[in-house]
Order: C-alpha cells, then structure tokens, then sequence
C-alpha cells in the first residue's frame, strides 16, 4: 500500500488553507525576510525543483481547482526519496525562520485530481462523506470490553459516534 507524505503549515493561512512547505518557503521570500544567501539558495532549488518536477498544473491545469476540487493539496509518494530529500532543505530554512510546519503521513489521501511518479494532488475526504463506519448497530459497553464488565444504564452508543 501506498503512502503520502504532507509538509504543511501548523495553522491555517487566513483563507483557511493549510499551505505547504514550498509555499511557506517562497512566502518567506516574499515578505523579504530572507538574507540574500538564502533566496539566492531558494531562487536555485526552486529552478532545480521546476527542472525535475512537473508543476501538476501544467498537465493537468483544474487539479487545484477551487470549485470543482475544493482544498485539493499535494501529497510526496513516499518512494519520491530524492524529492523528499531536497524538501529536507525546506524545513531548515522554515525551522531557521521559526515557521512551524508539520509533517502528515496518509495512505488515503483524497480523491486524486493528479499524479505523476513522486505525487498526487487530492481533496481531502470530508467528515460526513467520507466517514468509514455505518450507523446502523448499537454497541454496548460489554462488547466493547469483551463482556467482563456490564453496561451502566443509559451508556448504550452508536458505532461511528466516537
């Protein structure tokens, strides 16, 4: 099975996107709060970056599209290890910076808009669409403990309730 690795932001941005590391990166740059060595190093990887790596827009130009592919984002394959690594680089320079950002791991990223060999892009599931369980049988508090203890009055709940 396939598995997706995300760097994104701690918090999301005030149109309530979770932006990725290559974004927080060029933000950096473009609030000018780069020394010349690093948006020369970032100018360079960015370039090296586009030179090995399909901007997903450029194949496939809806993948990020707003209406159709609400809150689509990108997603490493976890083989992509030379991308991963240069992303590394990345983290550095925001952690340099005091931008948090976390790493997510998936292997159920979203409906898939694109993919290529090193990523996808993919909207996310949403809670009510996508939950994994049905709501059809009640489940007691003894068949959650294997039947040793016995279920207090009124403690009876719904399988996906919790």
């Amino acid at each position: 099975m396939m598995e997706f690795i995300r760097y994104q932001s701690v918090v999301p941005n005030r149109h309530g996107n979770w932006p990725g590391v290559f974004a927080l990166a060029n933000g950096l740059a473009a609030d000018g709060a780069l020394s010349a060595q690093d948006f020369g190093w970032l100018r360079a990887t960015n370039a090296l970056a586009n030179e090995l790596y399909a901007d997903p827009t450029t194949v496939e130009p809806e993948c990020y599209d707003r209406d159709k592919n609400p809150g689509a984002r990108s997603w490493f394959k976890s083989s992509a290890k030379e991308l991963i690594t240069m992303t590394r680089q990345y983290l550095k320079l925001l952690d340099r910076h005091e931008i948090g950002w976390v790493e997510l791991r998936t292997t159920a990223p979203g409906r898939v808009t694109y993919e290529d060999a090193v990523q996808v892009v993919a909207v996310p599931h949403t809670h009510a669409a996508h939950w994994p369980f049905a709501r059809t049988r009640p489940i007691t508090h003894e068949a959650a403990a294997g039947d040793r203890t016995q279920t207090p009055p009124g403690r009876e709940e719904w399988i996906g309730d919790n």
